[in-house]
């Protein structure tokens, strides 16, 4: 093969493949990936003032846990469904309540519902 008929291929082959690594790289149907972690301030109390949630590839739903939630410290289950078409639900333990009660961050997974998850970050607001 001579020099123009390889450089020639050798463009083609990467016209061809750009758009199909920005296809894949582009796809959202992955429930897997990780919430973004919602920015936490310096002053950042859960137990006054509550949390502010992080849900990844999310399509509508929502979680609020409150700060009265944080200070009961006891497991509980929250709909998440917010506007979105389906419902998930998410459990925080009582050990992920320590957790934002010492104000830390806590991720929990949702449930199974649509053939997907979620993964949820919960900061102090």
């Amino acid at each position: 093969m001579d020099r123009k008929t390889f450089i020639k291929k050798s463009l083609t082959a990467v016209a061809l493949a750009i758009p199909a690594y920005a296809v894949l790289s582009c796809s959202t149907s992955d429930d897997s990936e990780p919430a973004a972690a919602p920015p936490q301030s310096t002053g950042a109390n859960c137990g006054t003032n509550g949390t502010s949630s992080a849900i990844g590839t999310n399509h509508g739903h929502n979680l609020v846990v409150s700060a009265a939630d944080v200070s009961a410290g006891v497991d509980k289950t929250y709909n998440i469904q917010g506007s979105s078409a389906h419902m998930h639900s998410v459990t925080v333990s009582a050990a992920q309540f320590a957790s934002l009660q010492n104000n830390q961050q806590i991720t929990a997974t949702s449930s199974s519902d649509s053939g997907h998850t979620h993964s949820i970050t919960i900061s102090c607001a």
